[in-house]
């Protein structure tokens, strides 16, 4: 990598070109990273040798495994984003620079166009490491240190600016924009839109917020919207599985794919944790693929029933995106082998693909009704975006990381979500 500036952004290329410097290696790694965004993970050797126009044992000189590939797809990602990280802290000395709103959507969208141009290592390290391989597992962990820090930086030059409250916590701020970013890579977020644009606008979100007015937190919570939605959630701790084999197995298998990952874990694993013959699991439950359908109806099932209530609700579009939030909070909370093992199935959908779910259809257009009610009613105070991009935008931000709710649990989470969504962490006014 030359490090020449291309795209806009210092240290990454054009997406879809993130590893040309010109040798056949890296041509080769360039057809499988090609692939990865276009087919998902599940692309072989045999099919990148063919795309590459060259015999499978030749992809071998140039890469002793799948993993090994893999490996250099993160490394290189981690280069570029380390690139980006410097960038950002050198403009920070510029003395003519001016901190504020300018210099975060600048480094966002850095993050985000290296995203783009990564799409294939944002398959990989975002969704459930694909291996035992040692050194593929600790690339598919890594922490972009260097990117997070150049965010936090950035923040903290912001608000001795006056641009960010003193009551937000930049560190968890930071994080939060930053794995914001790298989901661009992820076309559920940008879809057909230009990069810098969605960049900008998920920015333009968490520093000014939805609202036209800023609520408070007590309004919030108070709303009709709210109250339905924590009715529900209420109502998934008091139920219980039923007590039979069935309910048992797949107990034992949310466990089991929560401890192996899904792809490592075996229909046999299942059985001999479950204590149960093969043969027995087959019969009640059928297939892997038929267990984890099952088990993730029951999470589909959970968000879309509170979902459903609180858009029932007499409550403001506002209030109503607000209470969601709180549903996707506490389904996060309360189903998280479940919502791992549904970015392992996740993790074979292809980068470029624009719905992750059955029901993501469905939410997006939910979304879009309360935009458009919104701004007619002059609540919502950013109106001159696609309603398509705000919507996916929307619901993007309405999911808080789940480090960060780990981190801070759900209330606080709550609270973070709300700033970040509604309010703004931006100290000026609209």
């Amino acid at each position: 990598m030359t490090g020449a500036r291309r795209d806009g952004v210092e240290g990454c290329a054009q997406p879809g070109r993130a590893y040309d410097d010109g040798t056949r290696r890296t041509e080769v790694l360039e057809t499988a990273a090609s692939l990865i965004a276009t087919s998902g993970l599940r692309t072989s050797m045999h099919d990148i040798a063919d795309a590459a126009g060259i015999q499978t044992g030749s992809l071998y000189h140039h890469f002793e495994s799948k993993e090994a590939l893999l490996v250099e797809l993160l490394r290189r990602y981690h280069d570029d984003l380390d690139r980006v990280a410097d960038h950002a802290l050198q403009a920070l000395d510029d003395p003519s620079s001016r901190p504020g709103f300018a210099q975060i959507a600048t480094l966002s969208t850095a993050i985000a166009q290296c995203a783009v141009a990564h799409r294939a290592a944002i398959q990989i390290s975002m969704y459930e490491t694909p291996s035992a391989n040692p050194e593929l597992i600790k690339w598919t962990q890594q922490r972009p240190a260097a990117v997070l820090e150049a965010m936090y930086q950035t923040l903290r030059a912001g608000r001795w600016g006056g641009y960010i409250r003193s009551d937000v916590d930049l560190r968890i701020l930071a994080d939060r924009i930053c794995q914001t970013m790298l989901q661009v890579g992820l076309d559920v977020l940008r879809h057909n839109a230009a990069t810098d644009r969605v960049a900008t606008l998920l920015c333009r979100i968490m520093m000014e917020g939805l609202a036209a007015n800023q609520p408070s937190d007590t309004e919030l919570s108070q709303s009709a919207a709210f109250i339905a939605a924590d009715r529900a959630i209420q109502s998934w701790t008091n139920e219980a599985e039923p007590d039979d084999k069935a309910a048992h197995i797949r107990a034992v298998a949310r466990a089991e794919f929560g401890r192996r990952g899904y792809e490592g874990t075996t229909v046999r694993d299942i059985a001999a944790a479950a204590g149960i013959g093969h043969g027995t699991v087959f019969r009640l439950i059928g297939s892997k693929d038929e267990l984890l359908s099952t088990i993730m109806g029951t999470f589909g099932e959970k968000t879309e029933e509170g979902s459903r209530e609180v858009l029932r609700s007499t409550s403001s579009p506002i209030e109503k995106m607000d209470a969601l939030s709180w549903v996707y909070i506490n389904a996060l909370e309360r189903f998280g082998d479940e919502f791992r093992i549904q970015l392992a199935w996740m993790r074979q959908i292809p980068p470029n693909a624009t719905s992750p779910s059955v029901e993501f259809p469905t939410r997006l257009k939910q979304i879009k009704t309360l935009l458009s009610q919104g701004i007619q009613m002059g609540s919502i105070g950013i109106d001159d975006a696609p309603k398509e991009m705000l919507a996916r935008c929307v619901i993007g931000l309405q999911w808080v990381p789940e480090n960060i709710l780990r981190d801070i649990g759900t209330s606080a989470s709550l609270v973070h979500v709300r700033d970040t969504l509604l309010r703004g962490v931006a100290a000026t006014p609209r």
